[in-house]
């Protein structure tokens, strides 16, 4: 099935309001019937994209709709491993609160933090109550 250039404008649109913190109108976007694991062409997630970009507000919107925390974009990352990058612990508490698995994907958060020497992110990633 072939897209419309409307509806990929739409799409994006959409994939936008999780990138820039905008839960509001995603929230009426998801009641409209955007599925809530809508992916973009990378593969990223709309809560990917809002865990990426530190949209706690987002994120817990999302997970509150259902959103998968196991999905994996195109390069191997989790919204988990997004959030280790990003050092934003409140976003890494509220996926591992969700049942993120902290070892899912290529990039997982347990290599992000590895490689960046991101010890203050491991320590949440190994605390038995994150």
């Amino acid at each position: 099935m072939q897209l419309t250039e409307d509806e990929l404008d739409f799409l994006t649109g959409v994939l936008d309001l999780a990138r820039a913190g905008e839960h509001r109108e995603l929230e009426r976007m998801l009641d409209a019937g955007v599925p809530v694991n809508l992916t973009g062409g990378a593969g990223d997630s709309l809560l990917i994209l809002a865990a990426y970009h530190d949209r706690l507000e987002t994120v817990q919107l999302l997970l509150a709709r259902g959103a998968d925390t196991g999905r994996v974009n195109d390069r191997g990352q989790t919204a988990l491993g997004a959030a280790v990058f990003r050092r934003s612990e409140p976003v890494v508490r509220a996926l591992l609160a969700s049942g993120a698995d902290p070892w899912l994907g290529r990039q997982s958060a347990y290599a992000v933090a590895a490689i960046f020497d991101l010890d203050d992110m491991r320590a949440i990633l190994d605390a038995p109550s994150a």
